[in-house]
C-alpha cells in the first residue's frame, strides 16, 4: 500500500529504546484479513495518536509507502 489506512486489533504493545530514543513496539491484526496473520511496526511516541493504546483496542493504522506512520485507536 503506498497511502493508506486498514483498520486493525492491537495485540501486544511495547515500550522499546533504540539508542536511547523511546519508541513502541505494536503487533496487530488486520481486521479484513481472515487469516489474522500477525503485523508488527516500531513507531515512534509521536505516531500513536492520544498516547493511550492497550492489546484488544481497535485501531486504524496510517500507512505511507508501506510503512506504518500512525495509529490511532478506534471509538467503541
Amino acid at each position: 500500500m503506498l497511502k493508506g489506512s486498514r483498520d486493525a486489533v492491537l495485540r501486544r504493545i511495547q515500550a522499546i529504546s533504540i539508542h536511547g530514543q523511546p519508541s513502541w513496539e505494536i503487533v496487530f491484526t488486520h481486521l479484513d484479513d481472515p487469516e489474522e496473520q500477525l503485523n508488527a511496526a516500531r513507531v515512534g511516541p509521536e505516531a500513536i495518536a492520544g498516547h493511550t493504546l492497550e492489546p484488544g483496542d481497535r485501531i486504524q493504522v496510517e500507512y505511507l509507502v508501506g510503512v506504518v506512520v500512525k495509529v490511532t485507536r478506534l471509538p467503541g
